[in-house]
């Protein structure tokens, strides 16, 4: 014990010369804490932990989207955005707990050695993954791996008596951002982008080319539940719409320059009318592209108020492979707005809590609880229209939230996944009977009709799922759940393209979006600030 006591009162001592003779900076004292922990601490410590949390800590203090991520989170943050990983090349979903294949990678590595959809994996490597209610990502921890790689799986097959093997060797598996794209009537082509990665642009464009193949005038940009991604994705993609010059968007920091980033040359498709649907998850690179529109008169926004992130992150990664993401400047649409909405350094609570809180205030339902102050008034560039900063992009039309449907009924049908365990099953029981009924996606979309005997079969399904049948909650969402069993067959029998090709006539802003984009005067009108 007094040897103990001797040694902290040499390293006070050392610690008060130190502080004589050298500044105390911050950062000197980051690394003084570190020893003292380190030398003197009653158990073993663990540095790595350590100086993780001292990181995170510090970050905290700063705005809410500053963050650290260790090696293991920064690649599950970061692959989506590069555009691919390596695997074997499904889509899943988990039936009474075994993994049935929704769909193969078209030239993928499950695809070429005849995996099907409809195929049921029951273990990889040797390792059972079928009853024994494995978590998802421990499943695509034995799927991914290192290209070049090989895992055997075995399978079960409708129609085959016993399991088949296959050996499939791992590939670079692609990541689509484009889940949609098709004529929603004869001149209107719709795309919905479900992330601004960096092959996003590339996809757009093919989406846009193929669709004016078909005959495409006018143009429906679907970004809801869009989180964002690369700032650079969106400058790009905005370029298809613009013409030479139209600013995009600026950044500022104290700490720099304004930089401007301009339209490169007219863009492909500068003239066909263009609506962008938001929600109020719309964010990010979601937001300079809707700005960008809205702010040049280039197009209208439907929807919802945005989400409100106004804030660049930059990535500065650490050799083992984990990641700071700090906030290096604002952004600002064309109009000189910055929609990042309000917070307090370090109060990431209240931050999270403002979606709640719009909710609670009305906000979904009417546009009139939205208030904005003087002082957040902009024009846009051309036509002079009023348009507001401080809080995400305001739409050009409002489209309230639809929860007419809505029952306690319904939600527990899908919390406990017999909606989608419905749709499942019944592809896997009539999937060749289907594919010989309807010779492609557009006659399923336009002949297929969900029974009343399915419905019923569905009910039967939720109450041995211990869902009890509610009569009067059923009416109330009857016909929204007759639409949505169908889009879930649509998606396990071809793709997520053509679950929203049926699943759209339930969203409120697609059907406003795409009756507004039909009508050139009210357009117009709208573009112009003479709306009523």
């Amino acid at each position: 014990m007094k040897r103990i006591l001797v040694a902290v009162v040499a390293l006070l001592a050392s610690l008060s010369l130190l502080a004589q003779n050298y500044e105390l900076t911050p950062d000197r004292k980051l690394r003084y804490a570190a020893a003292i922990i380190d030398t003197y601490y009653v158990d073993s410590v663990d540095t790595d932990h350590m100086v993780e949390e001292a990181i995170k800590a510090m970050l905290k203090t700063l705005d809410p989207h500053s963050l650290y991520t260790p090696p293991k989170e920064t690649k599950e943050l970061t692959e989506p955005l590069e555009g691919n990983f390596s695997g074997i090349g499904i889509q899943f979903n988990m039936m009474q707990d075994t993994l049935y294949v929704i769909e193969t990678i078209s030239g993928g590595p499950s695809e070429r050695v005849g995996i099907r959809a409809g195929d049921r994996i029951i273990s990889a490597n040797d390792t059972v993954i079928a009853g024994v209610k494995m978590k998802n990502t421990d499943i695509m921890k034995r799927l991914r791996g290192p290209k070049g790689t090989v895992v055997t799986v075995s399978v079960l097959r409708r129609g085959e008596p016993e399991p088949i093997e296959f050996r499939i060797t791992r590939d670079d598996i692609p990541i689509y951002s484009v889940d949609a794209a098709y004529m929603a009537d004869k001149t209107t082509g719709y795309v919905r982008i479900s992330r601004f990665a960096k092959d996003t642009p590339k996809e757009l464009a093919d989406a846009l080319a193929r669709l004016k193949k078909q005959g495409m005038k006018h143009i429906l940009l679907d970004v809801q539940d869009n989180g964002g991604g690369y700032m650079n994705a969106a400058i790009e993609m905005a370029n298809n719409f613009l013409h030479h010059n139209d600013l995009i968007v600026y950044t500022d920091s104290p700490r720099m320059e304004p930089y401007y980033y301009h339209a490169q040359g007219d863009g492909k498709y500068i003239s066909p009318r263009v609506v962008v649907l938001v929600n109020q998850y719309s964010a990010s690179a979601s937001e300079i592209l809707a700005g960008a529109i809205q702010d040049n008169d280039r197009g209208l926004v439907v929807g919802r108020r945005t989400f409100g992130k106004g804030l660049v992150q930059r990535p500065f990664p650490f050799p083992d492979g984990s990641m700071i993401r700090l906030t290096i400047a604002r952004y600002h649409t064309p109009s000189g707005r910055c929609i990042q909405k309000p917070y307090e350094d370090g109060d990431t609570e209240s931050y999270g809590k403002d979606m709640l809180n719009r909710y609670n205030s009305g906000e979904f339902s009417s546009a009139d609880s939205i208030q904005f102050a003087d002082s957040l008034k902009y024009a846009t560039l051309r036509n002079g229209r009023v348009v507001y900063g401080g809080g995400g992009i305001m739409p050009d039309r409002f489209v309230a939230i639809d929860t007419t449907f809505y029952s306690k009924y319904y939600r527990d049908l899908v919390a406990k996944g017999v909606l989608n365990q419905f749709g499942i099953d019944y592809v896997d029981r009539h999937r060749d009977e289907l594919n010989k009924q309807y010779r492609n996606e557009s006659e399923f979309v336009q002949r297929f009709v969900v029974t009343d005997e399915m419905m019923q079969s569905l009910i039967d399904r939720g109450e041995k799922g211990g869902v009890k049948f509610d009569e009067e909650q059923y009416a109330t969402s009857r016909e929204y759940m007759r639409v949505l069993v169908k889009a879930l067959i649509a998606r396990d029998l071809y793709d997520i393209s053509t679950y929203y090709r049926v699943a759209n006539q339930l969203n409120p802003i697609y059907t406003q979006a795409l009756q507004l984009i039909n009508n050139p005067d009210e357009c117009d009108s709208l573009l112009h600030g003479t709306a009523r």
